[in-house]
């Protein structure tokens, strides 16, 4: 059993969304009990990734690193201007997977799953794809 749902975010600004409440409710709405949760971003500007959700100076510290390490530069080429974005979502990554146990995702007691806008104010997609242990 596979069960696909799109969800769709405003994104203000450069940060990190935090999206586990959707994410729960994708997997409350399949009725999977065991299996896996993959959560999916389909933009090259933006990603997924899970971290701290308890401290929001955590999310703070990862936006401070990464724009010190993708640094926007006047020697980038893309036409765009927003290659310091399309840089942050590669090292961020494109997607999570979670185990599914329980009817509940296996997280770690900090941890959230956030959508990471890297180019935004934007109107962003992302996906949720829980399959069934056969």
């Amino acid at each position: 059993m596979r069960m696909l749902y799109k969800y769709t975010i405003n994104t203000e600004q450069e940060n990190f969304y935090n999206i586990t409440a959707k994410v729960r409710a994708a997997l409350e709405t399949s009725g999977v009990e065991s299996g896996t949760a993959l959560v999916f971003c389909p933009h090259t500007t933006a990603g997924i990734t899970i971290n701290e959700n308890a401290d929001g100076d955590v999310v703070r510290d990862m936006l401070l690193g990464l724009n010190k390490a993708f640094p926007d530069r006047a020697e980038f080429h893309h036409a765009e201007g927003n290659s310091h974005a399309h840089l942050k979502a590669s090292c961020i990554g494109c997607f999570v997977s979670l185990i599914v146990e329980n009817s509940s995702l296996v997280l770690g007691r900090w941890q959230g799953i956030y959508f990471c806008e890297f180019d935004g104010p934007r109107e962003r997609e992302f996906f949720v794809k829980i399959i069934a242990e056969k």
